[in-house]
């Protein structure tokens, strides 16, 4: 089973989309080693104060994976309060 989640974050105080990457690459890859999930950046790359990540994961159920992204909506909202998520969506394929 294929999970997706899409995440849209608020990045306030952003001033160039420099700042924007510095702020969005350690989310990427602490979500990425803390829950061995794909996770990349996937729309709004040119908006300095708005980001979509995406994250994807597999495996052979459906609530396992449910659960996992559930979590990692709880981990960003937790770890990086500044980081406000707009929306979120999930999807199973």
């Amino acid at each position: 089973m294929l999970t997706l989640l899409t995440i849209k974050l608020y990045l306030s105080g952003c001033s160039s989309l420099k700042e924007k990457r510095g702020r969005l690459q350690p989310i990427i890859s602490r979500l990425h080693k803390e829950f061995n999930v794909t996770v990349s950046e996937i729309g709004l790359q040119d908006v300095w104060q708005s980001a979509w990540i995406g994250v994807a994961s597999l495996s052979n159920e459906k609530t396992h994976n449910e659960q996992v992204m559930n979590n990692i909506i709880k981990f960003i909202e937790s770890n990086w309060p500044d980081e406000q998520i707009l929306e979120s969506h999930l999807e199973n394929r």
